[in-house]
């Protein structure tokens, strides 16, 4: 490509016909998929819990880019973080030695239960981290056999995908063998009703009747997030690492969507049930939208893998590193964990008197800034109304509000803006989706 060509390729085209064409033509069928909007959304810019568009309309962000916004778009603190070491050194590969990376594991591992000798492995993305939980969990136990939840999403690899309990996730490939599913004690539309024992008896008929009898393990999203914002009910948790210790297994807790005080109460979700997990995985908000994630794990279970490499080129990354340390630095700081509590029961009262107000919706729930609306065509029967959400979906873009739609059914909207929203923010909130639910 000679200069003048080079030169009009580094000029971007802003203008909205071209965006669309342009990555309609060049983008691979997998990544023009995941589109929610029936017109594109193209987004500008953003700053702290706002984003605008391509034409400059403002919007509310309820979805921080699902979840990996957690601190605000464009914080200054991480993006003076990110630059001052994208000046020193852009990366630095884990065979050699870095004080930022090695800084970011300590206080990662500071926020873990104590008593426990933490260690951490950082990685590119969720999924990435769930694949190398299940990789230390079968190396570990050397046992095969592995349980995981409907409805539960870990990510898109192999490894995953076959771990994930939504058929929108899981192609048509052979996948990982030794994964069980069983049925996630969700209270509102489980299988088993809103009880919590019949789930447990779940785990213990999987490994007498579909396992060797022996565990690898289970991993579990305390609130499971694409699946809909289902929270884990209480004594589940707690019940379902007893039975799979007793077999064998260690536990994982997914923090992937749950985690960094999102839900107000706790830093980490799996804190609000009564468990020690011995691994927990992170990402999303761990960078504040910077690609980071990292498994942290008992310092006996990770050592299963000392013999053999395992390696991410951009894992351990500093800039990503400076980012994340940037990250925990402002969560505590400006108290954004108790900003998710406070502002997030107040989203939720919203949400309660909409659901008092329009009977198309069967369901709210979630904790801190994680939550959801649930739609049915009728609450006795909970027929989920897809159609009528995806209509109220499009409306919610009109009245300047980003959220998403997810689920089994994709009749649940999602409510899980920055954690920097404000207590202003809700009354924005509360009349545009009052006027969205009139007009549908």
């Amino acid at each position: 490509m000679d200069s003048a060509k080079l030169a009009a390729a580094a000029e971007i085209d802003w203008s909205t016909e071209a965006i669309v064409d342009r990555r309609n033509r060049f983008y691979s069928a997998s990544q023009r998929a995941f589109v929610p909007y029936r017109k594109p959304l193209i987004v500008k810019s953003g700053k702290g819990q706002y984003l605008w568009d391509e034409q400059g309309k403002k919007y509310l962000d309820l979805l921080g880019m699902n979840l990996c916004i957690s601190v605000g778009h464009a914080h200054p603190e991480v993006t003076q973080a990110i630059t001052e070491q994208a000046q020193q050194l852009a990366h630095c590969t884990t065979m050699f030695y870095h004080p930022v990376p090695a800084h970011f594991a300590e206080e990662l591992a500071a926020t873990m239960p104590a008593g426990t000798d933490w260690v951490v492995h950082f990685t590119n993305s969720g999924a990435e981290a769930a694949d190398l939980a299940l990789l230390m969990a079968r190396s570990f136990t050397r046992n095969i056999d592995f349980i995981s939840l409907r409805n539960s999403y870990h990510g898109a690899t192999f490894g995953a995908q076959s771990m994930t309990g939504i058929s929108g996730f899981r192609h048509n490939v052979p996948l990982l063998a030794g994964i069980i599913h069983v049925a996630n004690p969700d209270q509102y539309r489980g299988i088993h009703g809103p009880t919590v024992q019949p789930y447990l008896d779940e785990i213990d008929q999987a490994i007498q009747s579909s396992s060797s009898g022996r565990l690898a393990g289970i991993i579990i999203e305390p609130i499971q997030g694409y699946g809909g914002i289902v929270p884990m009910p209480p004594g589940y948790m707690k019940g379902a690492f007893e039975r799979v210790r007793a077999a064998g297994g260690i536990c994982i807790a997914d923090e992937v969507q749950a985690g960094f005080g999102r839900t107000g109460s706790h830093f980490w979700s799996f804190e609000g049930h009564d468990v020690v997990p011995d691994i927990a995985i992170m990402a999303k908000g761990i960078g504040n939208g910077v690609p980071l994630a990292a498994v942290v794990a008992r310092r006996e279970v990770a050592e299963a893998l000392a013999d053999k490499f395992y390696f991410n080129t951009y894992g351990a990354n500093p800039i990503a590193c400076a980012a994340g340390r940037a990250v925990l630095r402002v969560i505590a700081r400006e108290g954004l964990q108790e900003n998710a509590r406070l502002v997030g029961g107040q989203m939720l009262s919203v949400l309660q008197t909409l659901w008092q107000k329009h009977d198309i919706i069967g369901d709210v729930r979630g904790r801190g800034l994680l939550l959801a609306i649930e739609l049915v065509k009728d609450r006795r029967t909970k027929e989920p109304a897809t159609a009528e959400t995806a209509a109220l979906f499009e409306l919610t873009r009109e009245m300047g509000l980003v959220m998403s739609k997810s689920g089994t059914y994709r009749n649940v909207l999602r409510i899980v803006p920055p954690l920097c929203i404000q207590s202003e923010d809700v009354d924005f909130f509360a009349d545009a989706i009052e006027r969205c639910f009139r007009q549908l």
